[in-house]
């Protein structure tokens, strides 16, 4: 009979084991299919980001320039790989949720369901803030805010300047999607909502050096980022009281 039990656990790991690979596999080939099409779509995707320096002033030609010739190669491989990340996401997202979700409570998904469509939101509200209001004012401020002299001409690189805008949108992405972690984590009761009321202090501080590390070199960017974030946070921390988790 142990023997018989014995043998009912290995293949159950065995189960769990196969469609993890599976899950795996899938969300390889998917990333693997959008980076393909952005690797494709390569010049669309960079025009969006380019578009911010056509009117820099002191840049004549209004245009990004390249510094070798293996340049823009690499860019066009950099830009397909992390565009290709961003877009799977959802997808990548999908496989971790079908994967544990039969092991969950009917409660905890709802949790689940719930959080993964605040997370949706928030995605659309990062990219918002990020691209069309943020990095628009960032790039301004760095360029018409008296630290270029007049009779300076500029030499914009393509590589440096078209990942500064990215980079800037990716992180936000990322960055918007900790609200969620914190109520995830309060809902499951692995963190209390007095204890993150009383971290909050260092939370705020850990946000804005965070946000210094992540964003460019300026404060339009890494205020722009931080204020939201600090938002979200007690935000989070009045989701949970309203719903009492991390009680």
């Amino acid at each position: 009979m142990n023997k018989d039990i014995g043998s009912d656990r290995y293949m159950h790991v065995f189960e769990h084991l196969r469609e993890l690979r599976k899950r795996v596999i899938i969300s390889v080939i998917i990333f693997g299919i959008f980076v393909i099409i952005a690797f494709a779509m390569h010049n669309y995707i960079a025009n969006l980001f380019i578009k911010f320096y056509s009117s820099v002033p002191g840049n004549s030609e209004n245009k990004l320039f390249v510094n070798s010739i293996v340049e823009g190669m690499t860019t066009k491989i950099k830009i397909s790989i992390i565009a290709g990340l961003v877009f799977s996401l959802p997808f990548h997202l999908y496989n971790v949720v079908a994967f544990i979700f039969p092991a969950l409570e009917v409660k905890e998904k709802r949790y689940l369901i719930v959080a993964l469509a605040s997370s949706f939101v928030l995605v659309i509200l990062s990219t918002y803030l990020s691209y069309f209001e943020i990095l628009p004012v960032s790039i301004k401020f760095l360029t018409r805010g008296g630290f270029i002299p007049s009779d300076v001409g500029l030499l914009l690189n393509y590589n440096k300047n078209l990942f500064y805008a990215l980079y800037f949108v990716f992180c936000s992405i990322i960055a918007f999607q900790s609200p969620i972690i914190f109520v995830l984590l309060m809902a499951f009761n692995i963190l209390k909502r007095k204890t993150a009321l009383k971290m909050s202090r260092y939370i705020v501080v850990a946000i804005f050096i965070i946000s210094a590390i992540v964003t460019p070199p300026d404060v339009v960017s890494q205020v722009g980022l931080a204020l939201p974030l600090v938002i979200l946070y007690f935000l989070a921390i009045l989701v949970a009281k309203i719903f009492k988790f991390g009680e």
